[in-house]
This record gives C-alpha cells, structure tokens and sequence, in this order.
C-alpha cells in the first residue's frame, strides 16, 4: 500500500477521496485507532461550522455586492465575495481543527444538545430537550456550537478584546440594537478576555468569553429577536463534557455556557442574570 498522506486524511473527512484509495484508507485507520478518533472529531467540527454559519451562506447578497454596470473595471466580482465567505469558514474551521474540540465528545448518542440537532437542524426540541420551546433549544444549541467554536482558539478566540472593553460594548450594543454589558465575574474567578459579533437566526449575536487562573473558558451568548416572554427561569442542557444554562427574557436569549459541572455553572449563570437585571 502507498504511504497515507495528510492529504488524503483530509480528503476522507470531506468526502472527497478518491474512490481507489477508500479501501486503503479505511484499513490504516482500523490499524491507527488515535488518527481514527482525530478524524472523526474534524468531522464533527465540520457538521457544527455548517450548522453555526447556515444562515450566513442563506443569506441574499446585499444589494451593494451585485454585478453593477461596468464592473468588470470599478466592481468586486461575486466569485470574490464567495471565495471570502468561503475564506471565513475555513478560517475558522482550520483554527478549530489545529487547537482540537473542547471537552467530552460533541454529537455522541448520549447528548441532550446533539438530539435536539439530529431532530431539527434549526434547532427544534428533541432528545433531552423535548419538552422545551423550539427557541430556546435553538438558543441552547447554536450558543454550544459557537463555544465549540472559538473556546479551544488560542491566537484569535475574540475579535475585540477586554482591553478595548469601552469599544467592544459600544460595538456590539450598536449592533443588537439593546445596551449591552458584560456581566464582571471576577469574584469568581473569571476575567473577561472579549467578544465577537457572530450571526444568528434572527439577527446578530454578541458572543462574550471569560477564562480563569487555569485556562478554563466560558462564554456568554446573547441572541436578539427571540419570541416576546417574561418566563425568566433558567434552563439546562449537556452536549458531553459542556454544559449550558440558557433562558430567554423578553425579546433577548442568553446562554452561558463552559465544561463545568451543573452545580458551579449554576451559581455563575445566577451571577449573570442578576447583573443582566435593570
């Protein structure tokens, strides 16, 4: 058998390998149990970047990235504005995949979050969420798959960081169109490191992440556009290792999720909400 390169390890997990090398390939990772598991876990990665970046991908073009009138000379052709669309995903995905997943096992059978996923991939109830409102396990999910996302990041795990706080609140108070203020959760333990502007269903959402003395990270998700309600009271979902406690008030979700227990993550996400309160 030919040597296995990393580019054919790369092709199986897209789906793109050559049909005369599937057999090859699938012996030497039968033989390659670890390389098995690493691949695996790319897969994943790449099932909860499609899922978090969907509506992105949906979206129309604006208006101002058309074709204009003499564009070949003065314009930006639409390949370029895909090609940078597409830039952004691998960004991301090459930064998951060199950093590794964070914690447990993301989409394994026993996942409240993966259920709910595997039932509606917009995020309807399902598995260990099936009692709750489609919203909010749509809030519990995505607000997972974007900490799955950027916690593991190293050199780029925000895009404003704390030290321009004043800027990064204005920003994404700006964009979501509410005051927004990232909760100060140093008495326990957790200093803010930033935040970033992602997409959501509805709208933008403001991502903040917050790390303690050992490196443990968390981050705080709010979603605006979610259905009018004053039910306040908190909820809790697991996908493997990560927990997350969510609840929707008003027009606005919030999700803080981390790889803690339920008891700890709960007496954090109290702090939170009781400083999200006018």
């Amino acid at each position: 058998m030919n040597p296995v390169t990393e580019a054919e390890l790369q092709a199986w997990v897209d789906g793109r390998l050559a049909q005369e090398r599937r057999a090859d390939i699938d012996r030497y990772l039968e033989h390659h149990p670890q390389e098995a598991a690493r691949l695996r876990a790319y897969r994943q990665q790449n099932v909860a970047l499609r899922s978090l970046y969907s509506p992105v991908l949906d979206e129309a073009i604006p208006r101002g990235m058309l074709r204009p009138r003499g564009w070949q000379r003065y314009g930006w052709p639409l390949r370029r504005y895909a090609a940078s669309v597409a830039l952004m995903l691998s960004s991301a995905a090459l930064g998951w995949v060199a950093h590794g997943s964070f914690g447990g096992q993301p989409g394994t059978a026993d996942s409240d979050l993966a259920r709910a996923a595997a039932a509606d991939p917009r995020g309807a109830a399902g598995g260990g969420l099936a009692t709750e409102a489609r919203g909010s396990a749509a809030l519990a999910h995505r607000a997972a798959l974007a900490h799955r996302v950027y916690a593991p990041e190293v050199r780029h795990p925000v895009e404003v960081g704390a030290d321009q706080q004043e800027h990064l609140v204005a920003w994404l108070s700006k964009r979501l169109g509410t005051p927004l203020h990232p909760p100060r959760l140093a008495p326990l333990g957790y200093e803010l490191v930033g935040g970033r502007l992602l997409p959501g269903d509805n709208g933008p959402v403001a991502q903040f992440m917050y790390t303690d003395a050992s490196g443990q990270r968390l981050t705080l998700y709010v979603s605006s556009g979610q259905a009018g309600s004053r039910d306040t009271g908190f909820r809790y979902a697991r996908d493997g290792a990560l927990s997350v406690f969510y609840w929707i008030d008003g027009s606005y979700g919030y999700a803080l999720s981390g790889a803690l227990g339920k008891a700890e993550l709960s007496q954090i996400a109290n702090a939170v909400y009781e400083q999200l309160q006018p």
